[in-house]
């Protein structure tokens, strides 16, 4: 009897060590020493993704997972996807990932005033997309932060940007302001692109809006720098000072040839710049220049304009600009 007893004992503790070493294998550190990247492919079984988590050692051994799964796991499905698995997860932690469908998140950051050929490199450039795509139409893509999959084409991301301006410009256009000096979505969007253009602080941009609709009603010249500058460049820094010969130049979007408006948006304007033109501020500044702090000074008449350009020239000046 003492003999079966400690037999039984011996079988108890067995089983303990034993399901201890299982809990272990299953909670305990995995084998990565580093985060590795996993394709779960669309339709893909647990045993199929269990062998690719094998193949890039974030997992010791695809039977005991599928295993495990089945002793410890909820029986919730599996998502497809690309997956960043942090060095040293655990396989309970690499389940719940693949169920929980945490995907490994790419980005192509746009931002506000981008031209579209900038939009375009970083497109050639991202990790992970395929596919050829034409530069987009300037103008045509709202400026975020677009998350992408491994293996997505670059023409459904371009896609995506510019079905977010349409609907964006859409809501826009619906709540806009009556009496503004744009007629269309798409006059718009060339005027926003201007004021993205001409000022990185959101304080203004609703007062810059406001000086080009003055001028345009009064059909004055707009006079902005960088329309001259974006066919020279396409939206790209000019890095250096513009030529007199430049602003003479008739190409259809040189607001000092021209009066009105330019041919086409000559960058991918921001959301703020968009509702600016569609809600300008209540002035009747028609000039400004740049103040030497970031931002600018606005004024009703030309000599108020012209004294202020005398001031940001001292400020050049004596910055060693000029």
């Amino acid at each position: 009897m003492r003999r079966l007893g400690c037999l039984g004992t011996l079988v108890v503790l067995l089983g303990v060590v034993t399901l201890g070493w299982l809990t272990h294998d299953w909670t305990g550190a995995g084998p990565a020493r580093k985060p590795v990247a996993v394709i779960v492919p669309e339709g893909a079984t647990l045993a199929r993704a269990a062998s690719e988590l094998q193949k890039a050692g974030a997992i010791r051994s695809a039977t005991r997972f599928r295993g495990f799964a089945r002793l410890f796991g909820n029986g919730q499905a599996i998502k497809a996807g690309e997956y960043a698995i942090p060095a040293h997860a655990s396989a309970s932690d690499v389940l719940a990932l693949l169920q929980e469908g945490k995907v490994r998140q790419r980005l192509i950051p746009v931002p506000e005033g981008y031209p579209s050929i900038l939009v375009h490199e970083a497109l050639m450039k991202a990790d992970g997309l395929v596919g050829d795509v034409p530069v987009p139409a300037e103008g045509s893509i709202l400026p975020d932060s677009y998350a992408y999959q491994k293996g997505d084409t670059r023409a459904s991301v371009v896609a995506r940007m510019q079905k977010a301006m349409r609907d964006y410009l859409a809501a826009a256009w619906k709540r806009r302001k009556p009496g503004i000096a744009v007629k269309t979505p798409e006059q718009a969007i060339i005027l926003a692109s201007i004021v993205e253009k001409e000022t990185g602080k959101p304080s203004e941009r609703r007062e810059v809006a406001a000086v080009y609709a003055n001028r345009l009603k009064r059909g004055m010249p707009l006079q902005a720098d960088p329309t001259v500058i974006y066919p020279i460049t396409k939206g790209k820094p000019l890095g250096r000072r513009i030529l007199q010969s430049e602003l003479r130049a008739k190409n259809g979007y040189n607001t000092y040839a021209q009066p009105g408006l330019p041919i086409g948006p000559i960058a991918n304007p921001g959301r703020a710049s968009i509702d600016a033109v569609l809600d300008p501020a209540q002035t009747a500044a028609l000039y400004f220049v740049a103040d030497g702090t970031g931002g600018h000074v606005f004024a009703n008449t030309l000599d108020q304009h012209n004294a202020n350009v005398k001031k940001w020239y001292a400020i050049r000046r004596a910055r060693g600009e000029m």
